[in-house]
Order: C-alpha cells, then sequence, then structure tokens
C-alpha cells in the first residue's frame, strides 16, 4: 500500500509510537504495586500499625461493597468500575495523544489508526496471564485467579474495540486496501479477527452459563487462531513490533505444563506411576431433583483449604467447589481414630475422600444428572486446588454465610485467636441438612471450650418468603408465631429423620422463613469488638444482602472510631476462564 508519508516521517511515527505500549505496562506495572501494597495491608496486621483502621475501611465499604447493579445477575463492586473505567481511558488516551501530522492535521488517521493495533497487541501477554489458571498477577498481588477473571474479559474486550478501530482505520487510511487482500499478512489478520469476534459472542455471561461447553472449546480453539494469526499478520506488517505477541505463547505453555504435571501427581495411578486399580472412579448420587452429590478417594498428594475449588474433567474440565475436609485439618485426631473410626456410619471416613455437591442445571450436569440417577460411577482427573480462601485465624469473630467451617482446626492447634464462629445457612428444605451433618458434628466436637459455634440454619421452604419477627408485631403475636414456628421445625426433624446427635448439639438453631442477613449480622457486629470476618458463599442475592447490610453506618469510620469491629468481607466467585 501507498502513504503520504515519506520513509523518513514513517520511520520518526513508529519510533514514537512504539514507546507507548511501554508507558501502558509502566501504567498498569504502578497500579499492581499499589494494589499489592494495599492488600498486604489489609490482610497483615504488621502493616496496619501506621494507617488509621477507619480509613481501611471506608476504602473496603467504598471499594468493595459499593456496587454497581445490572438486572439481577450482573454485579460490579467500585474497584471493579474504576479498575474498567481508568484501563480503557489510559489506552484510549495513548491511542489518540500526540496524533497531529506534520501538516497540522489533527487526529491524523494514519496516526491513530496504527497506534491502536500496536497498544492492542501489547496487551496480549497480560490478557493471557489473566486467563490462566497459574499466573505471576496472582503470585505478585495475592488476588486468586478466579477474581482476576473478570480484568481478563475487561481487558480482552477492550482490546477488541482498539483492533476495529484499528482495521476500520487502515481501510480509511489506505484506498487501495481491497487491492491487496491477496496478501497472506493480511489475510491471515482478517481470519484472526473473525476468531476473536466469534470468541467475544459466546464468552457474554447468557451464552457462556448456557452452554458452557461450546464456549470451553470455542474458547480454546479461538485464542489459537487468534494468536498465530495475529502473530503472522504483526510479523508481515510491522516485523519489529512482534515481540509483543509471542510472549503470549509462553505464557499459556506454562500454565497448561503446570497443569499436566498437577494431572499426573494427583491422578498418577492413571499412568502406570503406582499400583492400584488405575483409575479415579467417582461415586454420584442423586440427592434431590437438582442436587449431585460426587465422591471419590482422595489423592494422596492433594491438600485444599476450606473454600477453594477442583477442576473435574470428564472429559471436559468443570469446577466444583470442595465440600470435604482436608485431612491436614484434622491432625489434633488421634491416630486411632483416624485408622478405625467412621462418622455417623459413613462407608469411607470423610477425611479419605474427596466430596462435591454439584448443581444440576443443562449440558454436562444435566447427563451426569442421568447417571446419578442410577448411582453409577464415573472416571474423572482431579485438577487443583484453585481460588482464595481467606486466613480467618487472626479474627476475634468469624461469620460464615452458607460457608467455611475450617477455623474450629486452628483454633485447637492454637493458630488462631478467634473466639466465636457463627454458620448461617439457607436452605430450601431440611433434607438439605443430612448432606453435610457428619462434618458439621465433627466440626462443631472438635471446638475447644475458648471457642464459641453458633450454627443458625433457616429452611426457606416451609413458610412464606417473608422475613421473620417483624418489628411492627404486638409482643402477643410474636410469641404465637415463634411457638408455631417451633411446632414447624419439631415435624420438619420427624419428617426428615434429622440425627438427635445434631440437633442436641449445643449452638445449633433451626428455623423456618427467609433469614434476615441486615439484622443477624447488625447483631454480631453489636456484640463484636476486635476484628471480624464475614465470608460468603452463594447466590448473588445473599452476596447482595451481605454487602448492603455491611456498608456505612454498620462498618463506617463512626462505628470503627466509637470501638466497633474492623469487618472483612470475603464473597467466593467464580470465573470461566
Amino acid at each position: 500500500m501507498s502513504s503520504p508519508f515519506s520513509k523518513a516521517d514513517i520511520n520518526t511515527i513508529r519510533l514514537e509510537d512504539s514507546a507507548y505500549p511501554e508507558q501502558v505496562w509502566y501504567t498498569i506495572a504502578a497500579f499492581l504495586f499499589v494494589k499489592t501494597a494495599v492488600t498486604n495491608g489489609v490482610h497483615h496486621k504488621f502493616s496496619l500499625h501506621r494507617i488509621p483502621l477507619a480509613i481501611i475501611n471506608f476504602y473496603r465499604v467504598v471499594a468493595f461493597r459499593w456496587t454497581l447493579e445490572i438486572g439481577q445477575s450482573y454485579t460490579l463492586n467500585m474497584a471493579e468500575v474504576f479498575v474498567t473505567v481508568a484501563y480503557i481511558a489510559l489506552l484510549l488516551i495513548y491511542a489518540f495523544i500526540n496524533t497531529t501530522s506534520a501538516e497540522g492535521q489533527k487526529l491524523d488517521i494514519d496516526y491513530w489508526s496504527r497506534r491502536t493495533g500496536m497498544l492492542a497487541a501489547s496487551q496480549f501477554p497480560i490478557v493471557t496471564a489473566l486467563g490462566t489458571k497459574n499466573n505471576i498477577v496472582s503470585w505478585v498481588t495475592g488476588i486468586s485467579y478466579d477474581r482476576l477473571n473478570y480484568i481478563h474479559r475487561m481487558m480482552a474486550r477492550t482490546c477488541f474495540m482498539l483492533l476495529w478501530v484499528h482495521a476500520a482505520g487502515e481501510v480509511l487510511c489506505y484506498p487501495s486496501f481491497r487491492e491487496t487482500l491477496d496478501v497472506d499478512w493480511l489475510r491471515l489478520g482478517i481470519a484472526a479477527m473473525v476468531a476473536f469476534s466469534i470468541l467475544i459472542l459466546v464468552s457474554l455471561r447468557p451464552v457462556r452459563n448456557e452452554v458452557y461447553e461450546v464456549f470451553f472449546y470455542i474458547h480454546f480453539l479461538g485464542v489459537l487462531i487468534f494468536l498465530v494469526g495475529g502473530y503472522y499478520h504483526v510479523l508481515g506488517s510491522q516485523g519489529a513490533q512482534v515481540y509483543w505477541i509471542w510472549p503470549s505463547f509462553v505464557v499459556w505453555a506454562f500454565d497448561r505444563f503446570v497443569r499436566a504435571v498437577r494431572l499426573v501427581v494427583f491422578n498418577h495411578s492413571y499412568f502406570g506411576f503406582k499400583s492400584g486399580t488405575g483409575t479415579m472412579d467417582a461415586e454420584t448420587e442423586l440427592l434431590s431433583e437438582d442436587v449431585i452429590r460426587l465422591r471419590l478417594r482422595r489423592p494422596s498428594h492433594f491438600h485444599w483449604s476450606p473454600g477453594q475449588t477442583a477442576y473435574l474433567i470428564m472429559p471436559s474440565a468443570h469446577p466444583f467447589t470442595i465440600a470435604s475436609f482436608d485431612p491436614s485439618l484434622l491432625s489434633t485426631v488421634s491416630a486411632e481414630d483416624q485408622s478405625s473410626s467412621e462418622v455417623m456410619g459413613s462407608s469411607v471416613p470423610f477425611w479419605k475422600e474427596l466430596v462435591f455437591f454439584i448443581n444440576v442445571q443443562e449440558g454436562f450436569t444435566k447427563k451426569l444428572k442421568e447417571v446419578a440417577a442410577k448411582k453409577e460411577t464415573v472416571k474423572v482427573f482431579v485438577d487443583g486446588p484453585y481460588g482464595p480462601s481467606p486466613d480467618l485465624g487472626s479474627y476475634d469473630t468469624s461469620v460464615l454465610v452458607a460457608g467455611r467451617s475450617c477455623i474450629v482446626s486452628r483454633v485447637r492447634k492454637g493458630k488462631s485467636s478467634c473466639t466465636r464462629v457463627v454458620f448461617i445457612w439457607s436452605i430450601r428444605g431440611a433434607e438439605f441438612v443430612k448432606w453435610i451433618e457428619e462434618a458439621l458434628i465433627k466440626a462443631v466436637q472438635l471446638a475447644p471450650p475458648s471457642l464459641t459455634v453458633s450454627i443458625r440454619i433457616f429452611i426457606t421452604a416451609s413458610s412464606p418468603a417473608t422475613q421473620s419477627n417483624s418489628s411492627g408485631e404486638e409482643n402477643s403475636s410474636v410469641s404465637s408465631s415463634t411457638e408455631k414456628k417451633d411446632s414447624l421445625v419439631h415435624a420438619i426433624i420427624k419428617k426428615h429423620s434429622l440425627s438427635l446427635s445434631f440437633m442436641s448439639l449445643h449452638g445449633v438453631r433451626m428455623e423456618t422463613g427467609r433469614p434476615n442477613i441486615d439484622a443477624l449480622l447488625k447483631e454480631e457486629v453489636g456484640v463484636t469488638s476486635g476484628r471480624m470476618s464475614v465470608s460468603v458463599c452463594g447466590s448473588q442475592a445473599i452476596a447482595r444482602s451481605v454487602r448492603h447490610a455491611l456498608r456505612f453506618p454498620v462498618s463506617g469510620p463512626s462505628s470503627i472510631l466509637s470501638g466497633g469491629p474492623s469487618v472483612t468481607l470475603h464473597i467466593e466467585s467464580f470465573g470461566y476462564a
């Protein structure tokens, strides 16, 4: 293609433009450094002594509990909104800054059309890294890959926008564009953009959730076509800039290598490295119309923390939260107990197996439901563990909303200062309790005298979806309502044959109706004076309720300055790569 600029002008433009992607990287690196410092300051005591606690809590509320809610399924906290706006603004500024030509034409198309392509290409390595399970960004910042997955999608879509601006600019800048379509590097660039466009469409949440298997394979194939086509496109048009693209292959290969090593280590019987059955057979059981329990023997080298996930490969990979205990958490149990005893008649001691509770939806889980209905076994690979597991040992009070129970073992080992654990569990039916009652019994039995354990179970399907204990009721009405609910609870316990051992445990309370999350959390904040952790694992509705309850003034500076607890919120989330 012919250019309106001389060779000297083009060389000057390219020299100036080549500096802009590097400056973008310097800005991103500076942001990651600040984020790492703030993250470490929030989680470790030694970094907090210079920062007023009230300011820290103000930051937590504004950044992570104020949200932008779009419909019922889209929720962005202010930190994500800020990062999104700042990143897009950063790239657009560098795309259009200093684009005045030698003739004085502002926003000269030849400048910004080329530069947008270069800026997008410069982001490929970090976009690739953020989409992998094992990446340096997670290691440096301490932020798990699933929490970074939103940033991965946001950056990819921003690059997609820049590349289409680049393509449109090139078409407008060079009238002879159509005549050069027989050039290989141009055809490869077009093929790369077609693959990228399809990938962006299937990555939209409604599509991704509905047909995850389709997204999974298109993602793998689309990224491969895009990176290979983009590499040769840049090599043919601007060969010197190709160094921005080849690191993406290195990042991707490193992640696959680590995952392959994990597969061999955790599933070595498949590969003939150890005598045995040579299989990883998982038992399936249909607990209800929409819940499957999948159990398999724990690989000997596999260890995890409560709240983490593992990928079950059958043959496509699907992430599920691990619902059983790691044996390392039970080091306080005697060797005789571990070798001879079982819990509540379970066929396999719970510390020797991996347990997953799987919600039945469409696609893979619907097929698995058919297998579970027949109580058949399936062969699986295990890859993991992945995801966050916050250290709750330094908090005085831990509130678990449909979540964890790991803190008990740490208190017994003397590694935790926690004195109170509150477990709030909202379920549709009382039969759900039977799924985990043996684990809850063991957790309560392990609790030392210094630790108070309160288990609040709310059965939502047994009564109308209304908040209990409305403030406007008369005392007599409250008393009558309480008696009715108590009798209903006893009837539910009898109907579902719940264990008397479980119901007689100190601190266990079962109620009907939906939990009043706002009132429950305010109650705990009112009786806590030190550090308080709230961990959430549940639906978007539960997460929203908890965020709303822990905003101002409950967790605001005024509460802290008045002697209230410093509240840290952990919300378990998962995003697909």
